[in-house]
């Protein structure tokens, strides 16, 4: 039997009994973990920050923009962790790598819960905020991919996009623990308390929680693929891996990964974070509000990101990433409405659309992008095409809506921006090639041939 047939074996056997499952909960929970602390942040930013950690322009909008400027150091910082964490799960595992990550992103979000503010160190404060803003970015540039491909090496080939879809379903979980914890504190302390302390309260929580992610992912086991890549690896010269080799043999690879997030990465952010700056900004609503605006649509969009992974394995993966990208280049369009009607049922159900469409493209990112890259730098390709992409989507997206909406009054120029944004995606939807119910193995043996790698069929 050949090194890709006994990898195919395992795989399947790991698949029908409850291996899979646990390697699915373990990077779910750790997923959890890493996320809320990230989304914790950008809530903060929103609600707490621009107040807390600069100075008063008399304009609210001008602190809110700040605080999102650091926020999209963490997004600067996730494509270098991307680097060098996919370097490391590519030569040592994803096993390690993942353990490492939790604990770095941890304990910097704890920081973050014990500085001073502005009123107190001047601009010692922002300063430190953007140093420890930037190491928990590092940090979760390595945790994306890492999560995802711990299930998706480990998942039959006819499922892939269904048990893959699960890490993904986490990041709604763990965005819904720090929205709680942020309406639990706000609603039932005064302002003056919420901002004065009630809110280090979520971060220092983060010190608890990322225990628990740690010692679940201390039982996880690396996929037989990955181990038998690795062992290719260390007995050939001739066979490379990390981010260089997937830079020189796959930049289209990368460049197909990073146009399926950009539409998503930038939807994803103008929903669950410039909603909340123009509702509260331009119609006052309320925090406690909004927030479990927020609490009910993460619960509703952990509920449809699974549902979405079947569809992905049963429709293929293009056809679902298409109706992702073009019906969410229409959510602004009716969202903003529904906002101005300031009604609590209109504005949970605008919400709520959003991040179902989004499903649609999240979704099936883990199986599309884990089928672009061989085995032996798959950790390297799919943590480029996420994080590099997050610098121009994600951390601009609320920041340059933000802006527009203070120099215009009006949400159409953040409608067109995802127009745009929506469009560049249905483009590289279309540049795939479908791979629905693709062996990975499949992948490393036309990456061999290919690259002249004779070792990869050896039996």
């Amino acid at each position: 039997m050949s090194v890709e047939q006994r990898s195919a074996s395992k795989a399947g056997k790991a698949g029908e009994g409850s291996g899979l499952k646990k390697i699915v909960a373990a990077s779910m929970v750790g997923t959890v973990v890493e996320w809320y602390e990230f989304f914790l942040y950008a809530t903060a930013a929103t609600l707490v920050f621009g107040k807390y950690f600069f100075p008063s322009t008399g304009n609210e909008l001008d602190g809110i923009i700040q605080a999102f400027i650091t926020y999209a150091v963490g997004f600067v910082a996730r494509p270098l962790g991307g680097i060098v964490f996919g370097q490391i799960g590519d030569k040592l595992g994803r096993k390690p790598t993942l353990q490492l990550t939790i604990v770095i992103v941890g304990v910097s979000t704890f920081l973050m819960g014990c500085l001073p503010g502005f009123m107190d160190i001047g601009y010692w404060a922002p300063a430190m905020l953007v140093a420890l803003r930037f190491i928990q970015g590092f940090a979760l540039g390595g945790e994306w991919g890492g999560a995802v491909l711990l299930v998706a090496e480990h998942s039959p080939n006819k499922s892939r996009g269904f048990w893959s879809s699960w890490p993904q379903a986490a990041v709604p979980v763990g965005n819904l623990l720090a929205t709680l914890v942020l309406f639990v504190m706000s609603s039932t302390l005064s302002s003056e308390a919420f901002l004065g302390w009630g809110w280090r309260v979520a971060f220092w929580l983060s010190a608890v929680i990322v225990f628990v992610g740690y010692y679940i992912r201390t039982h996880v086991t690396e996929a037989p693929i990955f181990l038998e890549a690795k062992a290719q690896v260390e007995e050939s010269k001739a066979i490379s891996y990390g981010v260089g080799e997937v830079i020189r043999k796959y930049p289209k690879g990368i460049l197909q990964a990073m146009g399926l997030r950009f539409a998503e990465n930038i939807m994803y952010y103008l929903v669950v974070s410039f909603a909340i700056v123009y509702l509260k900004s331009v119609h006052k609503y309320d925090t406690s509000s909004l927030l479990l605006a927020l609490l009910i649509a993460h619960v509703i969009h952990f509920l449809v990101i699974p549902q979405v992974g079947r569809l992905v394995d049963s429709w293929g993966r293009k056809p679902v990433y298409l109706v992702g990208a073009i019906t969410g280049a229409t959510w602004p369009f009716f969202a903003f409405p529904m906002f101005d009607t300031k009604n609590a049922v209109i504005i949970v159900l605008a919400v709520t659309i959003g991040l179902c469409l989004h499903a649609f493209m999240y979704a099936g990112q883990p199986a599309i992008m884990s089928e672009l890259f061989p085995t032996r730098m798959r950790y390297s390709g799919v943590s480029l095409g996420s994080q590099v992409t997050s610098i121009f989507a994600g951390s601009l997206a609320p920041l340059l809506a933000t802006q527009w909406l203070k120099d215009t009054g009006s949400w159409v120029p953040t409608a067109i921006y995802l127009v745009v944004a929506c469009a560049i995606t249905v483009v590289a939807v279309i540049s795939l090639k479908e791979t629905k119910g693709i062996a990975l193995q499949d992948v490393d043996q036309a990456d061999a041939i290919r690259h002249g790698l004779t070792t990869a069929s050896k039996g």
